[in-house]
């Protein structure tokens, strides 16, 4: 990822849903001004779905994805529905084509569109109705009164051939955009102008050589946005770093991993919170979170946990996810401990879950909220306790009573 470029995870995420060929790429092409997303004629083009970041005017940075078919069909179109359905747990607006070519044009054989729009409101997923390709319809205001029969709402006529409704889409998104898009602060009220921040940033095998790890990266920029006075240091080098500073710092920011460890050598006066609880809060549940993170008293060595990471790095020896918290956890629990990890995209369904007694999830800062809260709702209806890397050390710590903790 360069420099210059919003990290997928901060963009606003839109889904085109529709048939075969009911000219979703193309819409995206339309939209964005560019050609980015390939166009046939020929049935199945897009075979999973696609990623493209873009910036829209008005909007700004967003990530549309372009969805296969929901009328494919065969073992492989079956697969490629689920991964559609799998694309709406990230999904913060839907654009959803109604009708494909003209034999579907027909009320009567709109019945999977009826269904994919009555699953979108069931997830509370902002819709846009449209119907495509409006300059080749017959009948096309007919078809419209049609739909709009069905929602109780008025689809857009839109032509990506022509650019006819385009601008219509643009206005409908921005009326669309969740009223906490956006809104989400990483340091929330725990710091304002000319407070001085020090960040406590262990550089080990899991940051690359020559960069910061992309929590670090919005943080800091976060703080500089703010008019803050960030001051960075490595675990080693802490007690040197507070003795230069004429006075505590307002707030320490630390990896989860030296909580201990920082906690012990910071001033009284200074408050202390890690990333990873930061995170937790900006893209997740940080209250669920912490009530959650109780059932470690319940384990036993018979018990099954898991870990779920966003990034799917390989894994290193100091891993956080992998290494460090599965051994704190068995030095407590027993070694007979059952401990699975998925990373990336990789997570149980909502019947799978129950066969765990705890899930420790990481900081989520390569997904965006709307995923995370997708995955703690799955746990939330299956009554299974979800909590966070660094809730979880600070717990197994001792000192999460007092980490401060936006809420």
């Amino acid at each position: 990822m360069a420099l210059t470029q919003t990290p997928h995870s901060n963009r606003l995420h839109i889904t085109i849903l529709g048939r075969c060929n009911s000219g979703k790429s193309s819409l995206i092409n339309a939209l964005v001004g560019q050609e980015i997303a390939i166009v046939s004629d020929k049935r199945g083009t897009t075979t999973d779905p696609v990623l493209k970041a873009m910036e829209i005017r008005g909007i700004g940075a967003c990530l549309f994805i372009d969805t296969p078919g929901f009328d494919d069909v065969g073992e492989l179109g079956d697969l490629r529905v689920q991964q559609t359905k799998k694309a709406l747990e990230k999904t913060d607006i839907a654009i959803l084509i109604w009708g494909g070519d003209d034999s579907h044009l027909a009320v009567s054989a709109l019945e999977e569109e009826k269904e994919w729009y009555a699953e979108l409101k069931k997830r509370n997923i902002p819709i846009i109705s449209i119907i495509n390709k409006a300059d080749q319809r017959n009948e096309i205001e007919h078809f419209k009164n049609a739909v709009q029969n069905c929602i109780g709402e008025e689809a857009l006529l839109v032509s990506a051939k022509t650019s006819q409704g385009i601008e219509e889409i643009r206005t409908a998104l921005l009326k669309k955009l969740p009223s906490d898009f956006d809104a989400q602060s990483i340091t929330g009220s725990l710091v304002k102008e000319n407070d001085v921040v020090l960040l406590v940033m262990p550089q080990d095998l899991q940051a690359p050589k020559g960069r910061l790890i992309l929590p670090q990266v919005q943080t800091i920029r976060e703080l500089l946005d703010k008019k803050c006075i960030v001051v960075s240091c490595t675990t080693d080098k802490l007690k040197e770093t507070l003795v230069q500073l004429s006075h505590a710092p307002k707030l320490i920011i630390t990896d989860s991993q030296v909580f201990r460890t920082v906690y012990d050598l910071k001033p009284e006066e200074s408050l202390l919170t890690s990333f990873s609880i930061l995170f937790a809060n900006y893209k997740g549940d940080i209250s669920y979170y912490v009530e959650s993170v109780a059932a470690i008293e319940a384990l036993t060595p018979s018990s099954k946990v898991l870990i779920a990471e966003a990034c799917t790095h390989a894994p290193a020896t100091e891993d956080i996810g992998r290494v460090k918290i599965p051994a704190l956890l068995r030095k407590r629990i027993g070694e007979e401990l059952t401990i699975d990890i998925v990373s990336g995209t990789d997570f149980p369904d909502a019947e799978c879950l129950v066969d765990y007694d705890l899930i420790i999830h990481c900081g989520g800062c390569m997904f965006n909220r709307k995923y995370v809260l997708s995955r703690i709702e799955r746990a939330k209806c299956k009554k299974v306790p979800m909590t966070n890397y660094g809730v979880t050390i600070a717990y197994l710590s001792g000192i999460l009573p007092f980490i401060t903790i936006e809420r």
